[in-house]
């Protein structure tokens, strides 16, 4: 017989049995015990030893004796139920949503606004809930979330992102995000508790060096004011912008979710004058259908949850609380 083959298949079912004859110590006990044969007996036991490719028993007197190798297998046997027993107890948690492992995607400022507070909640409620997150935005997100590499992406509404209704994917409304104006502190408009926008319509202005969302609402809003901004800078990130304002350069527009919690000093922050706002969309989206695993229903749900407390602690900055699904 050759020993230790290098493809390796057992059937755990033989296993119980060989712990069957360790108990019984024969094969006629064991097969009562098992409402079986005793030639069934032999026959799997025959089978097993071929399997893992050494010899299983060995004759003694009238009956049989285990050898070495069966012992030092039913010590692997052991191992091998208690873990079959963890993956049935896992596998029925994971269908009451208690378990799950899953890859978020999300831009910089859904991550420290939103994601982080829910990792939180999460931890607490559903601590065996595992999430990795990965910094990534529009639209490589939805290539990847359509590939599998990622089960969840946080991303804005902007012009070619897909429609709302792509069947492809299934969304939870997160938050409207509002953007706010960032001059500087010695700016004369600084001392107003908002900004009329065009005011500021002579300024030098900072804005997204691409054509992503919140450049699209920073250039929509002043249209909709009735002048085409002197864009000057073109940076992506909000600190960055920050600094460029702190340090004269020009005025721009900043989601309120990119302020941070230690704004520049030589910064003023302030929301637009008027009823109309500009804001960027906040959304999630799973693919289409992933909504009903259990686990991946709750992070959405404490997804949900956090953007709508966030969105309330911004209504002074003219954020508003998305409807649900099923509003």
């Amino acid at each position: 017989m050759k020993p230790f083959r290098k493809s390796l298949t057992i059937d755990v079912r033989r296993l119980r049995v060989l712990r069957e004859l360790q108990v019984r110590s024969t094969i006629g006990a064991t097969a009562r015990a098992l409402s079986l044969t005793p030639s069934a007996i032999s026959q799997q036991i025959a089978t097993l030893s071929r399997d893992v490719g050494v010899p299983l028993l060995v004759p003694h007197g009238r009956g049989v004796r285990l050898t070495a190798q069966a012992q030092l297998l039913l010590e692997h046997a052991t191992l091998i139920d208690a873990q079959l027993e963890r993956a049935r107890a896992d596998l029925v948690a994971m269908d009451s949503g208690a378990i799950g492992r899953f890859v978020i995607g999300a831009f910089a400022t859904a991550i420290s606004g939103i994601v982080a507070p829910a990792l939180v909640r999460l931890a607490r409620e559903r601590p065996g809930i595992h999430l990795s997150v990965e910094e990534i935005e529009a639209p490589e997100c939805f290539t990847r979330l359509d590939r599998g590499d990622l089960d969840l992406v946080i991303t804005v509404d902007y012009r070619s992102a897909p429609h709302r209704y792509d069947a492809r994917f299934q969304r939870e409304e997160l938050l409207d995000d509002p953007l706010l104006l960032a001059v500087p502190r010695n700016h004369p408009q600084a001392l107003r508790r908002s900004i009329d926008l065009r005011a500021l319509a002579k300024e030098r202005w900072i804005l997204g060096a691409a054509q992503g969302p919140c450049r699209e609402a920073a250039l929509a809003a002043c249209a909709a004011a009735g002048f085409n901004p002197d864009v000057i800078h073109r940076v992506n990130d909000w600190s960055a912008l920050v600094r460029l304002v702190a340090a004269g350069c020009g005025v721009g527009l900043i989601p309120h979710l990119g302020v941070g919690a230690s704004p520049v000093r030589e910064v003023a922050i302030r929301p637009l004058a008027g009823r109309s706002r500009p804001s960027r969309h906040l959304y999630a989206a799973v693919r289409a259908g992933a909504e009903r695993s259990p686990a991946l229903a709750h992070v959405l749900a404490v997804l949900g949850a956090t953007a709508h407390e966030r969105a309330l602690n911004l209504r002074t900055f003219g954020a508003r609380v998305p409807r649900s699904r099923g509003s």
